[in-house]
């Protein structure tokens, strides 16, 4: 059994001082977001971060609606995305070696698989040898490492950015992944529709190669182990990944604040992430009857709307109480998506996509920054590695989805996902309502 110290986790009532937020009167002021250009390690990590999302969203796409369309199986789409996120149970693991080892060397070596299965992928479009089983051992080989990037990202961040700089430059962080869904879907599906999925493959590989060169000229080797304190890092060499392991848990479990927050976000990613990314595929061609590249239109949607939340968060994200635009924008997230899925035609639907995104990458950020200010800086790898855990909520949501769009249709699963999604919430909100609803609660400082 696991015995911790009072050293080993803080309470989110009792935090150590040096965690203690600043008063509205002993802030500095506000400087320009663009002000996270300013650290150097942020400058190369910004845009290979914006090829990695790239290549991420072009790589769904083309594959996802190759699966569809040479199968012609629901079921199979689903497997597809389902695979994408198999890895995730081992994200936890990736934030202990981020911890131990740096961010940085994690993240490189990550990106460097994506690379190495997308020449592979890309060899076989080319030798015509390819086929749905080799997209799904793939995508398989794909999942067990993608689904820990956005953690690892996320953890560098906030290890190399001045506090000062944190809101600012989560904003323009979010900003790799909300272009990604508007010009990686655009892209993807307007270079399969006119050169085949090989050329296609092509480009996705060269992101992942640049991606993997811009992240090893990033932050210094010891930019994430500068944060740690002598006795941490004692600590760190004498412990084992599992005893690591064993404390970020347990920390996570011991502070009310991270766990409301966790359970959140895991019931998020089994309702609404399903529908905005692998079912997309199912609206596009059964419901609205349109080509891959109107399902590239829809994706974009969707990607401008969370485009337009990080510009609007990098300008007013200092007003903001985090919590609860977490709270508030996510129920609003799960409202556009109420709508979207009973519009009849793209016209109508697109306005709500873009209210939809607008909502996510609201109350996205609100979580992320909340998540990397209440967090010790020696738990940060392992929190936002298991804040990753809550993306393999797509795998029940995604097994369901797929027994339920057969028997009672795709509008009526994703009314009833967004109707339970929203209850959730609210228990959530009660429950943990002192830690993230309370106007006073540290999760709503400013």
């Amino acid at each position: 059994m696991l015995v911790l110290s009072g050293r080993d986790f803080i309470s989110a009532e009792h935090p150590p001082q040096s965690m203690t937020l600043p008063s509205d009167s002993e802030k500095p002021a506000r400087a320009s977001v663009f002000d996270a250009f300013s650290v150097r390690s942020f400058r190369f990590q910004w845009p290979a971060d914006l090829a990695t999302s790239w290549a991420f969203e072009m790589e769904t796409l083309i594959l996802g609606w190759y699966v569809l369309v040479e199968t012609r199986s629901v079921p199979m789409l689903t497997l597809f995305a389902m695979l994408q996120h198999i890895g995730t149970l081992l994200s936890p693991m990736f934030g202990v070696m981020g911890d131990r080892i740096g961010h940085r060397k994690v993240l490189a070596a990550m990106r460097a698989v994506y690379t190495t299965l997308a020449l592979t992928l890309m060899t076989l479009a080319y030798s015509g040898l390819l086929t749905p089983t080799y997209v799904i051992l793939i995508a398989g080989m794909m999942g067990l490492v993608r689904p820990s990037d956005v953690g690892i990202r996320t953890a560098l961040v906030g290890a190399t950015m001045p506090p000062d700089k944190l809101m600012g430059g989560m904003s323009i962080q979010r900003t790799t992944q909300d272009s990604a869904r508007i010009a990686g879907a655009l892209t993807g599906a307007g270079l399969v529709a006119m050169l085949g999925i090989g050329p296609a493959y092509t480009v996705v590989a060269t992101f992942y190669a640049l991606s993997v060169a811009l992240t090893l000229k990033g932050a210094p080797p010891r930019a994430a182990a500068s944060a740690r304190t002598p006795a941490a890092t004692a600590h760190a060499e004498r412990a084992s990944p599992w005893g690591d392991l064993r404390a970020g848990l347990a920390y996570v479990w011991n502070t009310p604040l991270l766990l409301g927050t966790m359970i959140l976000a895991f019931l998020l990613n089994c309702t609404t992430f399903p529908m905005m990314n692998a079912l997309m595929p199912v609206m596009a061609k059964e419901i609205y009857h349109i080509n891959q590249t109107g399902l590239g239109y829809l994706v974009a949607a969707g990607g401008f709307g969370a485009l337009m939340s990080s510009v609007i968060m990098s300008r007013i994200g200092h007003r903001i109480r985090p919590a609860r635009t977490m709270i508030l924008l996510s129920a609003g997230w799960l409202l556009s998506l109420m709508c979207f899925v009973n519009t009849p035609s793209p016209a109508y639907g697109i306005p709500f996509l873009l209210l939809a995104g607008l909502s996510q990458g609201l109350s996205q950020i609100s979580m992320a920054t909340m998540l990397i200010r209440s967090t010790e800086a020696r738990f940060r790898g392992r929190t936002m590695g298991i804040r990753t855990l809550a993306i393999y909520g797509n795998v029940p949501g995604l097994l369901l989805a797929g027994f339920l769009i057969p028997r009672i249709g795709y509008p009526l699963m994703a009314t009833l996902y967004c109707a339970v999604a929203l209850v959730c919430v609210a228990i959530v909100t009660l429950r943990w309502r002192t830690q993230i609803w309370h106007r006073g609660a540290r999760a709503n400082s400013r």
